[in-house]
């Protein structure tokens, strides 16, 4: 798509205050492809202006028609997935297969999702001698990662619409281009002028501005859990609702009666999708100390397969940021067996399907996120010492854990300290709370719990 040379305001395309822009480029030829506005204070002000305007008609507005809009929403994205693909592919440097399966198709399920909640859900309660009433909570200001560019704005626009909320949105500076199409299917949606706006910009100027501005009334935020506690001290000082949803160090954990060829191959793959740079992504490998030397050997065949088949990270600074953390692994006495920080290719920013073992769970590369294609492998002595290792870090977003009585797995799935479980290689479920414990976050987003975020409660008593 041809990038816009303003922000979406008002229910139109228009100039920007900031003179400054952003170029964005493809990580796989390193070559621009678009430049965006860099969005400033001013800009933020304005947008967040006709977002408060607009809330009074759109949170009165029958949660039918607020359906039919979202409705109208899917639709759209659904005639352009093709081109959604296309764009997620060129600024991320997404494979098109995986574009299409994953970053265009998830977000129009998830947008439908809402559709169907706005028109099911009860947003009026009996309670007693009272009538409880859940209310939108005001004006959204939604920040977006790039690593899922659609996806991440869609679990948070679809929602916060659906509950009667006006929305700004500051999205990534690596992905732009996804953001202003999405703002281009707003507005095909028939969403009225002020409900949706979106300005492109940097984290520290337009994304700060947006968390600080006090005409926001909740502030959803995707990203690093260093840039989530900025944001929620920013949010506290003014009593200000945030859902984060930040880092993770995901456990899959192979229990000894699972199937370990099958656990495996499905953790690498885990791993390797989307080039590593899935918040969620089983990272941590813990296997029985018994068939320790055999899993590794089927992880590192695993790995191998991927080499051409993954596509690049999405910046020259999280190639680096990745080959560090592989660099520091080596350091630390960790073994590879799989891939390594040099460069497999000449140009493009991509990095090597990397393997570690004798991991201990004290390294670094053990307790802290890369966001890249890495994978360490973890010995247990027991259970015990397994639960003991899937809980050691400070996240708790996501994991799996694999054994051959399902039942057995649910048990051990109980006890971990973490958002989601997948248990023997269970599904991604678009309705299903999706967010973490511990420094992963605060909230959930999806399905109804995700609704609730942008709901605050009225009770009336008689």
């Amino acid at each position: 798509m041809k990038a816009h040379d303003g922000i979406y305001l008002d229910g139109a395309w228009r100039p920007a205050a900031g003179r400054d822009v952003i170029e964005v480029v493809d990580p796989v030829d390193e070559q621009v492809i678009g430049r965006v506005p860099a969005g400033d204070a001013a800009d933020v002000d304005a947008a967040v202006r006709a977002a408060r305007a607009a809330l009074p008609a759109w949170a009165a507005t029958p949660p039918a028609e607020r359906a039919a809009r979202l409705t109208a929403l899917r639709d759209v994205l659904a005639a352009r997935k093709d081109e959604i693909a296309e764009t997620v592919t060129a600024e991320l440097g997404s494979p098109p297969a995986f574009s299409q399966a994953v970053h265009a198709s998830v977000p129009i399920a998830v947008a439908g999702s809402y559709a169907e909640l706005a028109a099911t859900h009860s947003f009026e309660e009996k309670v007693g001698n009272s009538v409880v009433h859940h209310e939108p909570i005001g004006v959204v200001g939604a920040i977006t990662p790039w690593n899922y560019p659609l996806h991440q704005i869609v679990a948070k626009v679809a929602p916060a619409l659906a509950a009667g909320c006006t929305v700004v949105l500051k999205p990534a500076e690596n992905t732009p281009l996804t953001a202003q199409l999405f703002a281009e299917a707003v507005h095909g949606a028939g969403v009225p002028a002020g409900v949706f706006n979106l300005v492109t910009g940097l984290g520290p100027v337009a994304g700060q501005a947006l968390a600080e501005h006090p005409g926001v009334d909740l502030v959803s935020f995707t990203g690093s859990t260093a840039v989530g506690r900025r944001i929620a001290a920013t949010a506290g000082a003014a009593v200000k609702k945030v859902a984060l949803e930040l880092g993770g160090k995901s456990a899959n954990v192979i229990l000894p009666s699972a199937d370990l060829a099958r656990a495996v191959n499905v953790g690498v793959a885990n791993v390797m999708s989307n080039s590593g740079q899935t918040c969620s992504a089983w990272t941590r490998m813990l296997v029985p100390r018994e068939r320790y030397d055999e899993a590794v050997g089927l992880a590192a065949a695993a790995a191998a397969k991927y080499g051409d088949r993954i596509g690049p990270v999405v910046s020259a600074r999280q190639r680096e940021r990745v080959r560090g953390y592989i660099e520091k692994g080596v350091a630390e006495g960790a073994r590879l067996v799989a891939g390594g920080p040099e460069a497999p290719r000449e140009r493009g920013w991509f990095v090597s399907p990397t393997v570690f073992a004798d991991v201990t769970p004290g390294m670094t590369v053990a307790q802290e996120e890369i966001f890249g294609p890495v994978l360490c492998v973890i010995g247990y002595e027991d259970e015990e010492d397994a639960l003991r290792i899937a809980n050691g870090t400070v996240y708790g977003l996501a994991g799996a854990v694999w054994a051959a009585d399902e039942a057995e797995a649910v048990a051990f799935a109980r006890r971990m300290d973490t958002g989601q479980v997948d248990i023997n290689g269970g599904r991604f479920n678009p309705l299903a709370p999706f967010g973490g414990y511990k420094q992963s976050g605060v909230g959930r987003e999806l399905g109804a719990h995700g609704l609730a975020e942008y709901l605050q409660t009225k009770s009336l008593q008689f």
